[in-house]
């Protein structure tokens, strides 16, 4: 994505840079934040409207979990418009916040008592400009610190509030910002003591320490429900609302859903047939197929896309009626709560005799190494996967939980039948545990008292963020923990036999109990860019490399440079739900991991260090 400031990954569109997120661009030399506008910007500059549009993407199972059509990529510009003009369309962000200071003078004020340039989003001090003899423009720059409440609402800091002004200061009482006068916040000391806001007016000063307390803002401004990313779009709040850092991480937590592309629905059958596959199965007498198909062929204006559909798939129309019946009758079997049980499924059962070559799914199923086989009951090469992400919304200040929680903010004013995503592609390799040996692990009473302080956390945190009688979506089991926790350790290793950067693997997680018990893994380097398509990955899967690799990570997490305070607890953040890990040992980069670092605990893997046997993979350490 690209506009008249800064050029944007399109993956970056879909995560960190999405839709309600604050960005820093450059702009003539001069610094601008603005927040990345909604999903009507990219009906209004990127026409066609809707799917409609060229640059769409289909994955139908998270279509049918999200409550979508189809999916719309990051749009682009073009080098040169079909008639040799340059490519004016632009996406666009709202400058946020609109409070600027000067690095010299330190003066702060609204953006438009600033001098600017026609045409130019810069804006500059005149006076310290014309004090440096108009050689430099003095750029001023965005504030620091803005305001956020847990619903997504963003505001300016209430600077006047925060200065308290004098009784007869004539700032205090003047309703129109736009001819603010301006306060200076300048550094006088270290820390956010030592940062004073002053009124040039009336004399009145107060330091920026507490600004983040939550017992400050208590008795502070009420949230007034800006959502500055939607034209028009405030809404009433009054809730309680925190300071952030403009460039905080716990601005902006994209909510981000995924399904990898699987068997029946990873051939390109519904993608080929585009617009006609709703048109084709929204029939009052689906019977008719193949009446209407047969006349379809006879329509100039459809006539075309049929015959590359039927052409490409070496399909009569009676071959295709049937196809599109066959699919959704899968359609109306989809389980739309969890995703994960028929990949999962797709992993560990083996494939039926004369099953086509899929072109967006392809594994290997190696005999699994007897060095771990009493540990590993699977072992797949998954030579190629396609990973859609599809983005429907944010959360500010605390990570997202439930993706359907009323705390997620929207990205358009109104529910539309798309959301922006992106596909990537990829390899990686799958490791299903022993459901024998796990079984017997996750009913230990010591393994089952170590976990239930980490989710008597993580309950006690829900319930007093969204009431006593909230559940999170998901229970942390043993299993969940363990397989989390294993993930971390072989993308750390895997990183130093493949040669891969930690931050372009990821994790999926399969752990459930029940009537479907799930404990697996799968590593794979679904990126947008040329890593992870050359096979670098999916060849540490076969054979004994394996083993050699398994072996390693859990030799490598027995011992962690914060020992003994790591093993003992002590180095772990309360709110990650964790135990015994840090950034030595088993911490990896956020995009890597599924749940922000959170629900990790080696001592699963290796022990306490007592040799008690709680550690899953013990035995294995013993052996070498």
């Amino acid at each position: 994505m690209k506009n008249e400031l800064q050029e944007l990954r399109r993956s970056a569109v879909v995560s960190t840079f999405g839709p309600g997120s604050v960005v820093d661009f450059r702009a003539g030399g001069g610094a601008v934040s603005g927040i990345v506008a909604g999903l009507e910007e990219w009906d209004r500059s990127f026409p066609r409207a809707g799917l409609a549009n060229e640059q769409v993407i289909r994955e139908t199972r998270l279509q049918r979990k999200l409550g979508v059509r189809g999916f719309r990529t990051p749009p682009v510009i073009l080098e040169r418009t079909p008639d040799g003009q340059p490519d004016s369309r632009r996406l666009v962000a709202v400058r946020f916040p609109k409070w600027l200071q000067c690095p010299r003078c330190d003066v702060i004020k609204p953006e438009r008592r600033w001098k600017n340039d026609p045409g130019k989003a810069y804006r500059y001090c005149p006076k310290c400009t014309e004090n440096a003899h108009g050689n430099n423009k003095v750029f001023v720059i965005p504030v620091r610190f803005v305001m956020a409440c847990k619903h997504g609402h963003v505001d300016e800091f209430p600077w006047d509030w925060w200065v308290g002004h004098e009784p007869e200061c004539w700032v205090a009482k003047r309703e129109n910002t736009d001819r603010h006068p301006g306060l200076v916040l300048k550094s006088k000391g270290p820390g956010l003591a030592g940062l004073i806001l002053s009124c040039r007016e009336c004399g009145a000063q107060r330091s920026m320490d507490g600004i983040f307390s939550q017992q400050t803002w208590k008795s502070g401004p009420r949230c007034r429900g800006r959502r500055p990313w939607l034209a028009n779009g405030d809404e009433n709040c009054g809730r309680e609302q925190y300071a952030v850092q403009r460039g905080a991480s716990n601005l902006y937590f994209p909510v981000i859903e995924s399904a990898l592309s699987i068997p029946p629905w990873s051939d390109t059958l519904q993608e080929d047939l585009g617009d006609l596959w709703s048109d084709l199965t929204n029939l009052d007498d689906p019977s008719r197929l193949e009446e209407y198909i047969d006349q379809g062929l006879r329509n100039p204006f459809i006539r075309a896309r049929l015959q590359s559909v039927l052409g490409e798939h070496d399909m009569s129309p009676a071959e295709l009626a049937e196809a599109i019946r066959a699919r959704l009758r899968s359609y109306e079997q989809l389980r739309t709560d969890d995703l994960r049980p028929a990949e999962y499924r797709q992993f560990v059962t083996e494939p039926h005799r004369g099953r086509t070559l899929d072109n967006e799914f392809e594994i290997r199923r190696e005999t699994v190494p007897e060095g771990i086989d009493p540990w590993v009951s699977r072992v797949v090469r998954a030579v190629r996967l396609r990973e859609v992400r599809a983005i429907k919304g944010f959360t500010r200040i605390i990570p997202p939980g439930d993706p359907d929680s009323p705390e997620v903010a929207p990205l358009s004013k109104a529910p539309l039948d798309w959301l922006p995503a992106i596909e990537v592609r990829g390899e990686g390799i799958f490791l299903a545990l022993n459901e024998e040996r796990l079984s017997r692990w996750e009913n230990r009473q010591d393994v089952i008292a170590r976990v239930s302080e980490c989710e008597a956390r993580h309950q006690a945190d829900w319930k007093e963020r969204y009431g006593e009688g909230a559940k999170p979506p998901q229970a942390i089991t043993p299993r969940y923990m363990l397989c989390h926790t294993l993930a971390h350790a072989l993308m750390r290793q895997l990183t130093l036999e493949c040669g891969y950067s930690s931050a372009s693997l990821r994790e999926r997680i399969y752990a459930a109990t029940g009537e479907e018990k799930m404990a697996g893994i799968l590593i794979y380097t679904a990126t947008p860019d040329a890593d992870g398509t050359l096979g670098g990955l999916e060849r540490q899967g076969k054979g004994e490399r394996m083993a050699r690799i398994l072996h390693r990570a859990i030799s490598a997490i027995e011992w962690c440079s914060s020992d003994p305070l790591c093993i003992t607890d002590m180095m772990s953040a309360i709110t990650s739900y964790s135990r015994s890990v840090c950034h030595a040992c088993c911490l990896a980069p956020e995009t890597s991991c599924e749940t922000f670092n959170c629900f990790l605990d080696r001592g699963l893997l290796i022990g306490d260090g007592t040799g008690n046997g709680l550690g899953f993979f013990e035995d294995m350490l013993r052996r070498e």
